[in-house]
């Protein structure tokens, strides 16, 4: 268990449950509520995201995509921007959001077009 970040807002930690793997990323996530519980071993996990470990073609779908995530942050916000939480910060992060979905599957295409996608191969 390594403590990756401190939550933004609240008694919130996040930290990884695994090792790198061969891509040098980590695969399993746990977000945490704090409050009160001093030992890190009974603190709260309020969250388990387990992510992609391994190319689709190699290893099956075991676990969600990057751009999994950036789709539920997308859908958030723009459900406060057609609500009553519309601003300017939820459209500039919607913004980036949107970019950096669109350069991942720049890169997904890319590794498609190569005959590569799938497959733990540059």
């Amino acid at each position: 268990m390594r403590k990756i970040a401190k939550g933004y807002h609240g008694p919130l930690s996040i930290f990884t449950m695994d090792e790198k793997g061969p891509g040098g990323a980590y695969h399993k996530y746990e977000i945490h509520n704090d409050k009160n519980v001093p030992d890190i071993m009974v603190r709260n996990c309020i969250c388990k995201v387990d992510m992609q470990k391994g190319p689709v073609k190699e290893a099956g779908v075991n676990g969600c995509q990057n751009e999994d995530l950036i789709a539920i942050i997308i859908d958030r916000l723009e459900c406060f921007q057609s609500g009553g939480f519309s601003c300017y910060e939820n459209g500039e992060a919607l913004f980036k959001l949107h970019e950096a979905l669109h350069w991942m599957n720049h890169r997904t295409a890319d590794r498609e077009r190569r005959n590569v996608e799938g497959y733990n191969k540059k």
